[in-house]
């Protein structure tokens, strides 16, 4: 697989109606790449999307595509001229042509379309399907048309805005695992925008978390987990709670969960307030521990629970314990920390305090106590 640029964002401003959403943002994607833009509504993914596909001007900054300039400000090279294809929320699809000509659309005039078509019903398994009009498919079957049509072209960047969004959840989880396996055959690039982050690591290579219009990080799945930039894509990207820390020394931090030592250093004063991100999977059940926790929540997950603690101080914790350690919600259990790197910030006012649900089922923080 090539690793040579694709695609570069670089201090890109773009919005819509003169109104700027997006600013300085600065992303590149790599040739067989498949990235994905996260973020809750609002926070400008779908607009970068549609300033990469040509529909939205770029204000500042430039966009470029296989090394020539396709939008910068006061530039844009139409839509058709960019050899990008787009799989849209809708599918979009003509119900007046069957699964066959819906596929040769854009390829009217190929001097192989029939063998193209027949090659791209046989990738997206629905090779005795071509004759079939829209209405007689399911909606996951109406989406891998779409996604069809789209690569029939060979586009040299595939954008996909929420392309699931419309299905129920099995349903979602199974073909959002299958587009991935249908673009990696295809060695197709491709930007995935969605709100739901199971979604973006099922799919993706590199993901972008925004906020407000800026790129907070654009890493892999493991470093947005693991090594998050900043306070918000460590609350965004998996489960978790803050606790209060002061920092001992380069690599350790004093807690009421004891001295928590980690992998790496940081290089703030010692003695400074921290706030310590511990996930669930961070606290280990531990019957004989000195130290105990008290359960105020727990959630049956078949092979594991989890439980939600609370700290003598009131702070809060969440746990994986294996589910045949059962435990009723009021009962004191003893916990010790398993994590060995720390992901430490800065403390900033009060101790972050967690609001459960956003709208995809991620959990968040905001830092009102």
């Amino acid at each position: 697989m090539s690793h040579s640029l694709l695609l570069n964002l670089r201090n890109l401003a773009c919005g819509y109606q003169d109104q700027r959403v997006v600013q300085n943002l600065n992303l590149h994607l790599n040739a067989g790449d498949i990235g994905c833009l996260l973020g809750s509504s609002g926070c400008g993914k779908t607009t970068t999307l549609r300033a990469i596909a040509g529909f939205e001007p770029v204000y500042e900054g430039e966009i470029s595509l296989a090394g020539e300039v396709i939008s910068s400000a006061g530039f844009t090279l139409a839509p058709e001229k960019r050899r990008i294809g787009m799989v849209f929320q809708d599918y979009a699809l003509f119900p007046h042509l069957s699964v066959a000509d819906n596929i040769a659309f854009g390829i009217r005039k190929h001097p192989q379309k029939e063998r193209v078509v027949a090659e791209l019903l046989e990738l997206v398994n629905l090779k005795n399907l071509g004759k079939r009009f829209p209405h007689e498919l399911s909606g996951g079957q109406q989406q891998r048309v779409a996604l069809a049509r789209a690569l029939a072209p060979e586009p040299q960047l595939l954008l996909l805005d929420e392309p699931f969004s419309n299905l129920d959840g099995e349903l979602r989880r199974k073909l959002s695992h299958e587009v991935r396996d249908i673009l990696k055959a295809r060695g197709t690039s491709a930007i995935l925008v969605t709100h739901d982050q199971e979604e973006a690591f099922a799919v993706s290579d590199q993901v972008g978390v925004f906020k407000e219009g800026r790129l907070e990080q654009w890493d892999t799945p493991y470093n947005l987990y693991h090594e998050p930039q900043t306070p918000y894509v460590a609350s965004f990207i998996g489960q978790g709670y803050f606790i209060r820390g002061q920092l001992s020394s380069p690599e350790s931090v004093s807690t009421e969960l004891g001295d928590l030592r980690g992998n790496r250093a940081y290089t703030w004063p010692t003695g400074g307030a921290v706030d310590v991100l511990l996930r669930p999977d961070d606290i280990v059940y531990a019957p004989d521990s000195a130290l105990k926790a008290r359960i105020v929540g727990k959630t049956f997950l078949g092979a594991s629970t989890l439980y939600r603690l609370q700290l003598p101080t009131g702070a809060q914790l969440e746990s994986i314990f294996p589910s045949h350690a059962d435990h009723q919600v009021g009962a004191e259990v003893g916990i010790r920390v398993a994590a060995e790197h720390l992901v430490l910030f800065q403390a900033s006012g009060s101790v972050a305090a967690q609001i459960p649900q956003l709208e995809s089922g991620v959990r968040r923080y905001s830092t009102a106590s």
